[in-house]
Order: C-alpha cells, then sequence, then structure tokens
C-alpha cells in the first residue's frame, strides 16, 4: 500500500478526521488493522490564519509545499492538504511538491456528479465562500454552486474560527447554520457543501434533509481508495 501523508494542523479538530475514518474505513471494510502507514505533519495554524486575513497566500503556499516536501522525504508516496480554505493555493503547491497532491474539490466533485446533484450550496471560511477556486472547481464537473449573503458569509466564518476550530459545539450556532441552508435551499440547493472540515463537528446528517457532502470524510476516503492501488 502507499504510505499517506497529511498535511495538518488547519485545524487540529478536523486532522483528527482523516485518521478516524481512514484507519477505521479500511478496518471496517476487511475486518483486520492493516490500514495504510500515515504520516502527519502539523503546522503551526496561527501562522496560516494570520496569513489568510492578510491575503499572504504566497507564504502559505511556500510554508505548505516545504511541508508536504518533507512528508515525501519521510516516506509518504502521496500528499493530502486537510482543510478546505488552502486549496486555493492548491495548483501552486503541487508545482512545487514531487509527490502527487489528492484534491479534496475534486472528491467533492465526484461525490455531487455520483449523487446525481447540478446544483449545491457552499458552506465554510468566508475565503471558500467568497474567492473563486472552489466554486470554479465544481463549475468544471457541471456543478452549480450557491453562497450564502455577505453577511450570512460572515457569521458562518466567525463559528469556524471562533468555535469550532477550537472544539466548541453550540446548538445557537447550529441553528443559525440550519437557517442559512434553508435559504440556500429557497435559491435552489438540492444538496449542501461543508465545505469546511471542522464544519461536521456542527452540523450532521440528522440536523438536515438535505443531501450533506462531508468534504473532509470524502478527502480522507479517496486517500484511502488511493493508498490501496496497487503501486505503479
Amino acid at each position: 500500500m502507499k504510505k499517506i501523508g497529511i498535511l495538518g494542523g488547519m485545524s487540529p479538530e478536523s486532522t483528527t478526521l482523516y485518521y478516524e475514518h481512514i484507519t477505521r474505513t479500511y478496518t471496517a471494510r476487511f475486518g483486520d488493522y492493516g490500514y495504510p502507514e500515515i504520516l502527519i505533519y502539523s503546522v503551526n495554524f496561527q501562522k496560516f490564519v494570520d496569513w489568510q486575513h492578510n491575503g499572504q497566500w504566497n507564504e502559505a503556499a511556500r510554508e505548505m509545499a516545504e511541508a508536504l516536501e518533507r512528508l515525501r522525504v519521510a516516506g509518504a508516496d502521496f500528499g493530502l492538504i486537510a482543510t478546505n480554505t488552502m486549496h486555493i493555493v492548491f495548483d501552486e503547491v503541487q508545482r512545487n511538491v514531487q509527490m502527487p497532491l489528492l484534491s479534496i474539490i475534486q472528491a467533492t466533485a465526484e461525490a455531487i456528479g455520483a449523487a446525481g446533484l447540478r446544483s449545491v450550496g457552499l458552506l465554510g471560511t468566508v475565503f471558500t465562500m467568497s474567492e473563486p477556486f472552489f466554486r470554479e472547481g465544481l463549475e468544471r464537473s457541471g456543478i452549480t454552486v450557491l453562497v450564502p449573503e455577505s453577511d450570512a458569509q460572515q457569521r458562518v466564518n466567525d463559528v469556524i474560527y471562533q468555535e469550532l476550530c477550537r472544539g466548541e459545539i453550540r446548538p445557537v450556532s447550529r441553528q443559525m447554520f440550519l437557517e442559512v441552508i434553508d435559504g440556500l435551499r429557497q435559491r435552489g440547493a438540492q444538496g449542501i457543501i461543508l465545505g469546511c472540515t471542522e464544519i461536521p463537528l456542527l452540523v450532521e446528517p440528522q440536523h438536515c434533509d438535505l443531501p450533506l457532502f462531508n468534504t473532509a470524510l470524502l478527502h480522507a476516503g479517496k486517500a484511502l481508495d488511493f493508498a490501496l492501488l496497487p503501486t505503479q
């Protein structure tokens, strides 16, 4: 099996989801504990928060590429960036890393396509919702993406950074998210992308009757499948 390299820490809450999903899904599928070897590099999240809010994407891309190269040198055969927002510089990072990286956007597009949906709502950080990288990635697969209005985007963003990244789950915040989701439904969304790897901590399938696309689990599942492919 291929060794998986996970660039994590953005935030630690979501990084644990990747590790748990890969290992537990393998055991559920095969009945043993022979899951792929996993290397995790956990970054200093505060640096990335500062770079995001200062628009210093080049610095963030350079730091991620260096971290992923360390994972490669340590033995990883391919890598994951375990966060949606930092896929804003995915192509730049891939150009500077000498191993393949799996895109969370591609994994999400494949799942939405398999579900037969053509219009979805996108929740995430304000960067994921307002910048074109995620939306354009899905539109290339023929998927229309709807995002909340700017004030709702900011409320969602505040919950992510001030609560979910710290492991805080508040029912009042869940209700706010569900109201935003209902607004997207009324505009034509057939499903909802949980486009921040922390949102599934707050909004789960039992809370919403629209299909939810948990990007963290989709990404982690794609990593497991890729790791199990025979090495060429």
